[in-house]
């Protein structure tokens, strides 16, 4: 026998959307401190930051390129770009 799984209700989805891209962007902020501490000279491995880059660099260019833009997508993953790079280039030494 198959489970009906529940369905819920438009702004329940919206409203757990609105989490999972606050949440993205708090876990990319999390990178400040790894910064700077590769700034005081107290480097991190660099591969995680540089391929959590490239992830969100490949889910932007998703969210851009669909015909019907795709912002909540765009807003979760951009800061993943710019703080992955920044701490994969501050951990370089």
């Amino acid at each position: 026998m198959k489970k009906k799984i529940k369905s819920f209700d438009n702004k329940t989805v919206l409203t757990i959307g609105r989490i999972g891209s606050v949440l993205s962007v708090l876990m990319y902020v999390s990178y400040i401190p790894q910064i700077m501490n590769n700034l005081q000279g107290n480097y991190g491995n660099p591969i995680q930051p540089l391929v959590a880059a490239i992830n969100c660099l490949i889910w932007v260019l998703y969210a851009l390129l669909r015909e019907k833009k795709d912002w909540p997508l765009f807003v979760a993953n951009f800061p993943g770009i710019l703080f992955g790079l920044a701490t994969f280039i501050t951990s370089l030494h």
